[in-house]
């Protein structure tokens, strides 16, 4: 105690100890909080009772899916070729494998609370691989590769791919969001050819009018590719590359996925061949994975891109990515919201979801930290499937 002004006066050492030990007390860090799957390992389960789940509620759910299967050829080959038989010239053009059973994980908290069929057969993933995608443009927004997301894509992709006033106008935001209304053809694709309207014939399909860029949502493999080609200028090696690398291995991923592109999908970049990957499996191709590393996927992104202490994908992106698009509220940047006109009942709107041909889904819900992936279940029943699991849960 000073004598004159009666004050007491603590070692600076002895103030930063009583600070620090209130602070390991009372705050602890996320990263010793959640749980993650560590590499290599099995999936920590926790039963039900103790993740404040009805297990009844629950078992009903699988049991759900189980029974609604999604009705889709086991040969995969004749699923795509008779799926989209109204579009001109369609053909496979990358590797196709047949399908497996149905399977599907839920995860709450980090820890696996229900699952079914075989977690670890690598299938095709159809759509989902969009999702995959988009976050391949996130790594490249989060470091600054891509400035922006309004920018014109032409400023980084320069080699004739968007020429023309209408291609030239094209940002990414207009690639990820699918309201390019990119026009041309692509490793042999014309994108009048992809999806057609019902009416009318190839000539009339191939001279329609063009929307302005941003303006119109239309579901487009070819435009797809064009975002993936186009990623593959920015980041000057393969996309499949970049994805392992960046996330699959950081998040513990198995070595079995792959990413196909398609048989004329090849450029040279830096004196290199290397193929240009596809955006899904609509001709073949597209990502192969199996249900253990698409949740631990999804749980990245419920997670906010942090994974175990270390910040994968950032939470900005994120952001972005699940955003309602200004052409379609159902969709942002390759996944999917509850935002438009979809409605799953008392399902909350904040969750989203990548979706794929055949009923492949990764949901993720940041505010419950939940994740569910499904394989191969009917679509039309995907909403009424995840009311009974928001059911099941006593305290959302």
């Amino acid at each position: 105690m000073d004598s004159n002004t009666g004050k007491i006066f603590i070692p600076s050492f002895a103030v930063i100890l009583i600070v620090a030990q209130f602070v390991l007390q009372v705050q602890p860090t996320d990263a010793q909080e959640l749980y993650y799957p560590p590499t290599g390992e099995e999936w920590a389960e926790r039963s039900a009772e103790e993740l404040g789940i009805d297990r009844t509620a629950l078992d009903a759910a699988v049991k759900f899916a189980l029974e609604n299967e999604n009705s889709v050829e086991r040969d995969l080959r004749i699923a795509i070729l008779r799926g989209f038989s109204r579009e001109p010239y369609h053909e496979l053009q990358g590797p196709v494998r047949d399908r497996g059973e149905p399977a599907g994980m839920i995860i709450k908290d980090g820890y696996l609370v229900a699952s079914w069929g075989d977690l670890e057969r690598v299938d095709m993933t159809f759509s989902v691989t969009k999702s995959y995608l988009s976050t391949v443009a996130g790594l490249a927004w989060d470091r600054r590769m891509i400035r922006s997301m309004d920018d014109h894509v032409k400023d980084y992709v320069w080699d004739r791919t968007f020429d023309g006033e209408h291609n030239s106008a094209i940002t990414w935001h207009h690639l990820l969001n699918q309201s390019s209304d990119w026009s041309g053809t692509f490793f042999g694709l014309n994108d009048w050819g992809d999806r057609p309207p019902r009416e009318g014939g190839i000539d009339e399909w191939r001279m329609r009018d063009l929307r302005e860029p941003g303006t119109h949502y239309e579901y487009n493999d070819v435009r797809v590719n064009v975002l993936a080609y186009s990623l593959l200028q920015v980041w000057r090696e393969p996309l499949p590359v970049v994805l392992r690398d960046k996330v699959m291995n950081p998040i513990g991923a198995t070595t079995t996925w792959r990413w196909h592109g398609y048989e004329d999908s090849w450029t040279i970049v830096d004196g290199k061949k290397v193929q240009s990957v596809s955006g899904g499996g609509h001709h073949g191709g597209g990502l192969f994975i199996n249900t253990l590393d698409q949740a631990r996927f999804g749980l990245l992104f419920a997670r906010r891109g942090a994974w175990n202490g270390d910040q994968i994908l950032s939470g900005e992106w994120i952001d972005k990515a699940k955003a309602p698009s200004e052409p379609n509220p159902n969709y942002g940047y390759m996944w999917w919201t509850l935002k438009g006109d979809t409605d799953w009942g008392e399902v909350p709107d904040h969750l989203y979801y990548a979706a794929g041909f055949g009923g492949n889904y990764i949901v993720v819900d940041e505010q419950n930290d939940l994740v569910v992936v499904l394989r191969w279940i009917d679509g039309s029943v995907l909403g009424e499937f995840m009311e009974q699991v928001y059911e099941s849960l006593i305290d959302p």
